[in-house]
């Protein structure tokens, strides 16, 4: 015959201890051994503890689990005490659950025939009771069971050009997050085994495209703040922030000056010489500006008012003419140089 459990050992109470006690050292014991805190290793002691708890926390259960533990005179009244501690006693020096059983047979069998009945058909409604009752689940963590855990912040870069740090310009970044696991919903551990799809993590990492909107006038090296696009929070904790870190691509021609935007334009001799109107790219789109003749290389145009702007201030756009050479003359034209060169150099005869 296989041995009995001893209920009251499992939960660490004495037999003639009260519901609130029993109910007390159980909360303790559960918390203790759930799945979720202790892993799967708690599985078992966690269901024992609950089958303890479920028979001795039912007081028509409980009598009959006394009656086959050999346990007769622990729910008596208070004016019996003598004879409860005597019997607490004995149970105490008992060594084995069977023997203690085995104990009740023989004396049952020297009771009357109905007595035994009586005894047989409790012994097998406890039977079936233990049978047809189904084991415990280990339940899903609570997350008030938890402190709030807050996500962590992502930083990226985002990249854009002069004249989109200048009028400003709405981006579209993918950036990897881990957010919650929609199969376990963020349990690591549900129904004794870990998440397939998050490996009992409780969050998985995934790409998501954000659009976000770069304000004008930006700086290089400037932070960009997303609220709550970082990663996933756990237990209710807050989700972590988004940082984006603005990098302007290097561009020659243009410089920053305080609130002033410095530009640098190239032109031809004869557009240095003649005249002409360009067209200056700015943060309102293209501009375009007159240069007079006779313009000296190096020469400093400016434009009003398309700088940056800092509260009720504004800079201004300052254009710089650099002239230059075509790399790539023709025969045609490489003899009227020489013809100017001649007319140069005749005019400088006295």
């Amino acid at each position: 015959m296989a041995q009995r459990k001893n209920y009251y050992e499992i939960l660490g109470v004495e037999p003639d201890a009260s519901n609130d006690v029993i109910k007390s050292a159980y909360r303790k014991l559960a918390r203790k051994y759930h799945p979720d805190i202790a892993g799967e290793s708690g599985v078992e002691k966690f269901k024992e503890v609950t089958e303890a708890y479920e028979t001795l926390s039912d007081e028509t259960r409980r009598k009959r689990y006394d009656i086959l533990l050999g346990i007769f005179n622990y729910n008596k009244s208070t004016a019996d005490r003598a004879t409860q501690k005597e019997a607490k006693k004995a149970y105490q020096q008992t060594a084995r659950q069977e023997e203690v059983f085995k104990s009740a047979e023989r004396q049952q069998t020297s009771a009357k025939k109905e007595d035994t009945n009586n005894f047989q058909n409790i012994f097998n409604e406890f039977l079936d009771g233990l049978k047809t009752k189904p084991q415990p689940q280990p339940k899903p963590k609570q997350k008030t069971e938890h402190r709030p855990i807050n996500g962590s912040n992502i930083t990226t870069d985002v990249v854009i050009s002069m004249l989109e740090a200048m009028s400003g310009v709405s981006k579209t970044v993918n950036i990897l997050s881990t957010q919650e696991c929609t199969n376990c919903h963020g349990r690591p551990f549900a129904n004794g085994m870990n998440c397939p799809v998050c490996d009992g993590k409780g969050v998985v990492s995934q790409h998501k495209k954000i659009t976000v909107k770069i304000p004008a006038n930006v700086k290089p090296n400037s932070k960009i703040r997303i609220p709550s696009e970082g990663n996933k929070g756990s237990y209710g904790g807050k989700n972590g922030d988004l940082y984006l870190n603005v990098v302007i691509e290097n561009n020659s021609n243009f410089k920053y000056d305080d609130l002033n935007v410095l530009f640098t334009i190239p032109i031809t001799p004869p557009e240095a010489v003649l005249g002409t109107t360009i067209n200056v790219p700015t943060s309102s789109g293209n501009v375009s500006m007159k240069i007079m003749p006779k313009t000296n290389s190096g020469q400093k145009y400016r434009l009003a008012g398309l700088g940056l702007t800092k509260g009720d201030k504004t800079g201004d756009m300052i254009v710089t003419v650099n002239i230059e050479i075509p790399k790539n003359l023709s025969q045609e034209e490489i003899k009227l140089y020489q013809k100017l060169q001649e007319l140069a150099t005749e005019g400088n005869i006295v």
